[in-house]
């Protein structure tokens, strides 16, 4: 697995953490020395630089060999721009799967948000839709996941996934990396859409306080390859 921006506390270094919890092998592009230093002491096989960076990219595709999948929950102005070379770059080197966390709202979602949404943080939306758009337009197995808006604590496990309706709400960060996980380590993922939400968890529960309205945090930038395929995991 390799991971770009695990440094942080989002649901890409919460993937992380599953994934060494599994004793997966990890390769991590992260831009902070620090961040690399305490994932080298984890055990994580660690290149320096971010998605726009085509070498470490090309390091870590290659590291992580073709049986990884990728995954993504990169955020940020103008992440597309990063994550269609990432992409690119992946299909180059064989690798075949990819899984993508966006938002609520993305894509064939957009109809969905309210007027204050698309005024609030539209524009990431439609970004995180071009990237989305680049995934699906590639020769990659994949799978999107959008979740609502994003909330820290612990997992709940009661986050639901959704296909084909109107979905909002809210998801916790670690419920996320929980079903990216269970993603996986599903032997195809078949080109699915998700949305992901927990049902019950809304701005009168306790771990709203410090929310005001249903805005995904678009603050991720990280991407991990498994490198480990269905087999060896098996073995």
């Amino acid at each position: 697995m390799a991971d770009f921006g695990a440094g942080g506390k989002g649901v890409g270094a919460l993937t992380l953490e599953l994934a060494l919890a599994e004793q997966r092998p990890v390769v991590a592009v992260v831009r902070n020395p620090e961040a690399a230093a305490r994932l080298r002491e984890k055990g994580v096989q660690v290149y320096l630089g971010d998605a726009c960076d085509a070498i470490a990219v090309t390091r870590a595709c290659e590291a992580a060999g073709a049986n990884a999948t990728i995954i993504s929950s990169m955020g940020g102005a103008q992440d597309y721009l990063a994550i269609g070379p990432v992409i690119d770059t992946a299909e180059k080197c064989g690798i075949s799967r990819m899984i993508l966390v966006t938002s609520l709202g993305c894509g064939d979602g957009w109809p969905f948000l309210s007027p204050r949404a698309k005024a609030g943080f539209g524009q990431a939306v439609r970004e995180k839709s071009l990237a989305e758009s680049w995934l699906q337009t590639s020769t990659l197995d994949h799978a999107i996941l959008r979740p609502g808006g994003l909330l820290n604590g612990n997992a709940t496990g009661k986050a639901q996934r959704f296909q084909g309706q109107e979905v909002h709400g809210f998801v916790m960060r670690a419920d996320v990396a929980a079903h990216v996980q269970q993603l996986a380590n599903a032997p195809a993922l078949n080109q699915q859409v998700y949305s992901l939400v927990e049902p019950l968890l809304n701005r009168r529960n306790p771990y709203m306080a410090l929310i005001d309205g249903a805005m995904p945090i678009f603050l991720l930038v990280s991407i991990h390859f498994f490198r480990l395929s269905h087999v060896e995991k098996a073995q």
